[in-house]
């Protein structure tokens, strides 16, 4: 089915199955995640999907990051903070306030599907 005849909880559902995939010590761009749900040029929707995602589901969403490695601001430095300290626990390095991407940005081996 084309991105563009599915509803948005189809396509929260193929970000979800990408997102649960990230394996541990890892990260993912939102936009690297658009396009490997086949929704290139979603960033943004990755985002919403992340803020609407169920309180029920147990996805890796600390393993999700901008474009540069950053950890994206959602209006409390606690948030944020538990971020880190959950990506430090995988034992993912930080240069400043950025994700060493060079080092650990996920690059599956198969293409996503």
């Amino acid at each position: 089915m084309p991105a563009g005849n599915m509803d948005a909880l189809d396509k929260y559902d193929l970000i979800y199955q990408v997102i649960a995939a990230i394996p541990r010590g890892h990260v993912a761009s939102y936009g690297q995640i658009a396009v490997m749900a086949g929704l290139p040029r979603n960033a943004r929707m990755v985002g919403r999907a992340l803020r609407e995602m169920p309180g029920t589901f147990d996805l890796p969403w600390h393993r999700v990051v901008n474009h540069q490695g950053g950890i994206s601001s959602r209006g409390g430095s606690e948030s944020e903070r538990d971020q880190r300290g959950l990506l430090e626990a995988e034992g993912v390095t930080f240069s400043g306030e950025r994700v060493r991407m060079a080092k650990h940005q996920w690059e599956p081996e198969e293409a996503f599907e």
